[in-house]
């Protein structure tokens, strides 16, 4: 295991409307995107009504991390953001994509 797949823990499923649940857990950042990039890709490659980021586990998000999420609300009917923690709530509220990246508290 790389220095980066040790800084985030990934892991999916679906809700019961059928979206994507992805949780992430530690940091989201340049180092540590690639990995989640490769996770969601094959799950937006369906293009889903809508997808899900738990990212209550998240405990830092820089701008890499942010192009993770918009990339999947580019290819997704819509994104949520489902419990932030007030880091991330901030830094999506301070790039203002709270109506791209809808949060789910």
């Amino acid at each position: 295991m790389s220095e980066e797949e040790d800084q985030i823990e990934i892991a999916v499923s679906t809700d019961s409307g059928g979206a994507p649940v992805i949780v992430l857990r530690g940091e989201l950042d340049f180092a540590t995107a690639p990995v989640a990039d490769e996770t969601v890709a094959p799950l937006l490659a369906d293009q889903p009504a809508r997808i899900v980021f738990d990212l209550t586990g998240v405990t830092f998000l820089d701008s890499s991390g942010i192009a993770v999420l918009v990339r999947a609300a580019h290819m997704a009917g819509s994104v949520v953001i489902r419990h932030p923690s007030t880091v991330v709530r901030r830094v999506i509220e301070c790039t203002g994509l709270e109506e791209t990246l809808h949060i789910e508290s």
